[in-house]
C-alpha cells in the first residue's frame, strides 16, 4: 500500500456506514477503510475484509475512550457516541440507524437533529482520526522512513528485524498507553493520567498491581479459588447468576447477582449515583422488547464492569439461569441450563473480542444453579466443569477461573476439576 486514506475520504465512508450499519457493510464505499484496517494490521486480503474492518472502528472507539469503553457518564462523550452511532455495544450491532442516532443523541442530552447537525460531526471527525493513528501506528516502515531499531527488533518496521503478526502488535497497542498521547516536558503523568511508580513502570489501570506472573491464570486450565467473587481481580470476565427476568438480586442480599451489583455501582460519598448492572441490563431489556418478560434460559447478556472495572475487571455477563416458581418463592435450574449458559458465556466472549476489540481471555464462573437454584451442588459442579471442559477443548486460549465462597462448595469444584 502506498498511500494511506486521506481524513475526508474516511469521514465519507463513515457517514454512509452509519448510515447503513455493520451488517450491509458489504454494500458500502470503503476502499479508505480496508486500505486502513490492512495498515493497522486487521486484515490482509479480501477474505477477513469486512470483519478486520469492524474490529479496526471497534480499536479505534477504544481509543478514543483511553482504551476503556463502557456506556457511563464517566466515560469520555465523543467515543461513547461514535459507539451508539455504530452500534458497537454489545447486542446493538443490527439496531436501526435512527435508533442508533437517538441513543448518541442521548449521550449529549440534546435531541436528534441537533445531534445531526453538530455533535454527529465531531463524532465522524473524531473517529476518522483515530482510524488513521491506528493505520499509521500498524503500518509497516516504508523505504525512507525514519525508524530505529537494534538488531532482532520485532517491532513493525523497525530495521534487521522480523515483522511479527500485525494483529497482535495492534492489540498490545491497545492495551497499553494510547498511541499519540504526547505530555509537556516535565509532565510526570503517565498516558491515561496515571503517574508512573518508582520503578518508572505505568501501575494498572485504577492504580492495581497487576498479578505476580505465578499467579496469573494459565491459558487452558482451571482454577478453583475460595473467595467471594466481588473480590476477584484482573480477570476480564465475570459471570453472575440470574433469573430469567434478568431482574438482579437487591444489593443487600448476599447471592452472587447482589454482591456483584453493590460492587460494580458507582458510588459518590457513599450513595450510589448510578446502579451501573442494572441499569445497563434493563436498557438491553428495552431494547430487545423483553421487558417484564422471561428469556430463555441459559442466555447471556454482557454488561460493562462499573466500578469493578478499577479490579481489572472488563465485563460481567449475566447468566439467565434461574426460573421462578411457586410464584417466585423459590427457583428452579435444569441441568441442561448450566451447561448452555457455559456455551453462551464463551460464545459471546468470543464475539466481543471482536465487535470491541477487547482483550478478553479469561473467565470467572460461580457455581451456577447452587444455592437459591435448587440444584444439588454435586450436580452443579459436574455440569459446569464439564461445559468448562468443553469449551476448553474447543478453544484453549482462554483461562478459567471457579470461585465460591462456601469451603464445601470448594471442595466439590475440586474433586470434580481433578476428575477424568
Amino acid at each position: 500500500m502506498d498511500a494511506l486514506p486521506s481524513h475526508q475520504e474516511l469521514t465519507e465512508e463513515l457517514k454512509c456506514l452509519r448510515r447503513l450499519g455493520f451488517p450491509r457493510l458489504r454494500h458500502c464505499s470503503r476502499d479508505g477503510l480496508r486500505a486502513a484496517a490492512v495498515a493497522a494490521g486487521f486484515c490482509v486480503d479480501a477474505d477477513d475484509e469486512l470483519e478486520g474492518i469492524e474490529e479496526l472502528l471497534g480499536a479505534a472507539v477504544r481509543r478514543l475512550g483511553g482504551g476503556d469503553l463502557r456506556d457511563a457518564d464517566d466515560c469520555d462523550p465523543l467515543a461513547r457516541a461514535a459507539a451508539h452511532s455504530f452500534g458497537l455495544f454489545a447486542y446493538r450491532r443490527g439496531v436501526p440507524a435512527s435508533d442508533r442516532r437517538k441513543a448518541a443523541a442521548g449521550v449529549y442530552g440534546v435531541s436528534t437533529e441537533r445531534f445531526r447537525k453538530s455533535q454527529e460531526h465531531e463524532v465522524l471527525d473524531g473517529l476518522a482520526s483515530a482510524v488513521l493513528a491506528l493505520a499509521r501506528s500498524g503500518r509497516p516502515a516504508a523505504p525512507g522512513d525514519v525508524r530505529s531499531g537494534a538488531p532482532g527488533d520485532s517491532r513493525p518496521g523497525a530495521p534487521g528485524g522480523v515483522r511479527s503478526d500485525p494483529r497482535t502488535a495492534v492489540r498490545t497497542l491497545l492495551t497499553g498507553p494510547v498511541p499519540g498521547d504526547a505530555r509537556p516536558p516535565g509532565d510526570l503523568r503517565a498516558p491515561g493520567g496515571l503517574r508512573p511508580g518508582p520503578s518508572g513502570r505505568r501501575p494498572a489501570p485504577g492504580g492495581l498491581r497487576p498479578l505476580p506472573a505465578a499467579s496469573r491464570p494459565v491459558p487452558g486450565r482451571v482454577t478453583v479459588r475460595l473467595t467471594p467473587i466481588e473480590e476477584i481481580r484482573d480477570i476480564d470476565i465475570l459471570v453472575s447468576s440470574e433469573n430469567v427476568y434478568l431482574e438482579m438480586s437487591k444489593t443487600f442480599r448476599p447471592t452472587v447477582s447482589g454482591v456483584l451489583r453493590r460492587a460494580a455501582a458507582e458510588r459518590s460519598d457513599g450513595e450510589v449515583v448510578d446502579d451501573v448492572l442494572a441499569r445497563e441490563l434493563a436498557v438491553w431489556l428495552h431494547a430487545h422488547r423483553r421487558t417484564g418478560l422471561a428469556v430463555r434460559p441459559g442466555t447471556v447478556v454482557p454488561t460493562s464492569a462499573g466500578a469493578l472495572s478499577r479490579q481489572g475487571v472488563r465485563r460481567v455477563y449475566h447468566a439467565a439461569v434461574a426460573t421462578p416458581v411457586d410464584h417466585g418463592s423459590r427457583y428452579h435450574v435444569a441441568p441442561g441450563t448450566v451447561t448452555e449458559a457455559v456455551r453462551q458465556s464463551f460464545e459471546l466472549a468470543r464475539a466481543e473480542r471482536k465487535t470491541l476489540a477487547l482483550p478478553l481471555t479469561s473467565i470467572c464462573f460461580p457455581l451456577l444453579g447452587a444455592g437459591r437454584g435448587g440444584l444439588p451442588a454435586a450436580d452443579a459442579a459436574a455440569h459446569l466443569l464439564g461445559a468448562v471442559r468443553e469449551e476448553l477443548r474447543r478453544d484453549p486460549s482462554w483461562s478459567v477461573l471457579l470461585v465460591t465462597r462456601r469451603r464445601e462448595y470448594a471442595g466439590l469444584l475440586r474433586d470434580a476439576n481433578s476428575g477424568p
